[in-house]
This record gives structure tokens, C-alpha cells and sequence, in this order.
């Protein structure tokens, strides 16, 4: 695709049903110039993600129509789920991906969180690179207190959020990895006790984030994270040090999974460590090299 490229990976306060999430995927799908990369809902959060792709102006109008239609079908009064969430459309991030810089991002994140207010009167707040303020880049910080209970004033609009749809927060980051690891243990403190181990805020790991939440559909406990920088902190070294700490407690690891997408290189990491593979280079992955001969031609 020719031209600046940017991902967005929207959370929408839906997991259950159906008919609403694909409304939603498919008032984002159906912008022009935009491709619909991997779409997802999970009942136990109540939430769906959905991420696409392309140029910054079809991206934006594609992120515009899915905040439209979730403020439309979404009505947070009766809404409950595993997850925190303080909107229908909880959270629109704006990633670079190629032609593009995080300060770019950042200022279309702040023409679209102007859009939302003016022409649907959502409360927005701005997080990540696009925070005004140093204590909301953190999403933790601004989601605080939820729907019910928000902690702090919206940048725009407000005081008071949307009597249904809530705020919006919109932000411009750096790729980051949604990974869950479920434990065999219905036991929702272990997975408490392991994420606040493990996050950085509580002195764990650099660049993780992460809560204990309990999926209701399955009986089990769940360690959720978000990887903010997967290169300083990888994939695998997080997935070692939860199953360090779960035995400990005396639980095994049930199973993992990835919310969205990750990069190729996150995959060789972990394939480099479990595999035990010395002096492992992306160069041996066969596709790397036919991508590399292919882009001399």
C-alpha cells in the first residue's frame, strides 16, 4: 500500500453480542481504503477488538464510524464484564506503521478526539503520546474508577460523560502485544497475586502491564497484559516468569492467547528461546529471506 500506513486498534465495550459487534466491525470494514486486519470478541470481558489498517485519513474515517455505531448500540448502564471500561468505544489508538512518526499519530489522535466531541458529544480523553496531561499517559490512570465512578474531568467535553456511551479515550502508542495467560485455577487472587507481581507499576517487569480477572465461561483465572515495549521486555520471558510464579503458588499454566496481532519478530524471539536455538537470526526464517530477494527485484 503506497503512502503513509497506520494501524488502529479499537476496544469496544461488547463481547456477547453478536449482531452489535459485527454492526460495529462492519461500519469500520465498509470505509474506503481500509483493510480490516483481525476482528475478536470475548464474552467473559464483555469486550471486542478490532484492527485494521491503511491511510491516515481512511483509517480515521473508519475509527469515526465505529465509535458512531458503538455509541449507537452500546449502553453502558447495563453493561458488566471482567474488564475495565469507561466508554462503548473504550479505547481508539493510533499506531505508525510505516511513513508515519508517534507525534504525527498523536496529532491525528487530537483531530479525532475533537470530531467525537463536536459532532457526537462524547467526552474524550487523550492518552499515550497524545496525553496533555503527564498523568494520563498511562490508560490506567485515565480508565480509573470506570463508567461509574471516573476519576478525572475529560479533556474534551464533559464534566459529566455521556449518560450511555460514556467518554472515549484516544491515543497515539508504539505496537504493543495483548497477551492473556490463563492458569488452571479458578482461584481469581493467584492470578491478582501473580499480575501484581509481574507489572511494572508494582516493581515487576518493565513495559508490562497487567490485572487478575476471572473468565466466568471457562471457570478460570486469567493474568491479562498488555506488552508496551516487546523488544525490551519479550513475549517469552513474560510467559516464563508468569509460570515461575504460578508454580510457586501451586498452579500450571491452562493454555495463552493473543488479543489482535503481533509482529513477526516477537514469534522468532520466542521461537529462538524455547526452541534453544544457537545464534538464531531472522535471516534463517524462510520468508524473511524470500521478502528480502523479492524487494531487490
Amino acid at each position: 500500500m503506497p503512502g503513509p500506513l497506520i494501524e488502529c486498534v479499537p476496544n469496544f465495550s461488547e463481547g456477547r453480542d453478536r449482531a452489535r459487534f459485527e454492526a460495529i466491525r462492519d461500519a469500520i470494514a465498509t470505509a474506503p481504503g481500509v483493510m480490516l486486519l483481525k476482528s475478536e470478541m470475548d464474552p467473559d470481558h464483555h469486550r471486542s477488538v478490532i484492527t485494521f489498517a491503511g491511510s491516515p485519513a481512511a483509517v480515521f474515517e473508519a475509527a469515526f464510524r465505529g465509535v458512531r455505531t458503538a455509541s449507537e448500540l452500546i449502553d453502558l448502564t447495563t453493561h458488566a464484564g471482567a474488564h475495565p471500561r469507561i466508554g462503548a468505544a473504550d479505547v481508539v489508538p493510533f499506531v505508525p506503521v510505516e511513513g508515519m512518526t508517534l507525534e504525527d499519530c498523536a496529532a491525528l489522535a487530537h483531530r479525532f478526539g475533537a470530531k467525537v466531541w463536536n459532532e457526537l458529544r462524547i467526552p474524550v480523553y487523550f492518552y499515550e503520546a497524545a496525553a496533555r496531561h503527564p498523568d494520563r499517559v498511562q490508560l490506567e490512570n485515565v480508565r480509573r474508577g470506570g463508567f461509574e465512578t471516573p476519576q478525572c474531568a475529560p479533556d474534551l467535553g464533559g464534566p459529566e460523560l455521556h449518560p450511555r456511551a460514556g467518554a472515549c479515550i484516544v491515543g497515539a502508542r508504539k505496537f504493543l502485544i495483548a497477551y492473556n495467560i490463563n492458569l488452571a485455577t479458578a482461584d481469581v487472587e493467584i492470578a491478582r497475586k501473580i499480575a501484581k507481581r509481574i507489572r511494572a507499576s508494582s516493581g515487576g517487569m518493565p513495559h508490562v502491564k497487567a490485572l487478575g480477572l476471572h473468565l466466568k465461561s471457562r471457570n478460570l483465572a486469567q493474568v491479562s497484559m498488555n506488552l508496551t515495549d516487546y523488544e525490551q521486555t519479550p513475549l517469552h520471558a513474560v510467559f516464563e516468569r508468569v509460570r515461575e510464579e504460578a508454580a510457586a503458588l501451586g498452579v500450571s499454566i491452562a493454555g495463552s492467547e493473543i488479543i489482535g496481532l503481533l509482529p513477526m519478530k516477537a514469534v522468532e524471539q520466542a521461537a529462538a528461546h524455547f526452541l534453544a536455538i544457537e545464534n538464531f537470526d531472522s535471516g534463517q526464517i524462510l520468508e524473511n529471506r524470500l521478502r528480502t530477494w523479492t524487494s531487490a527485484y
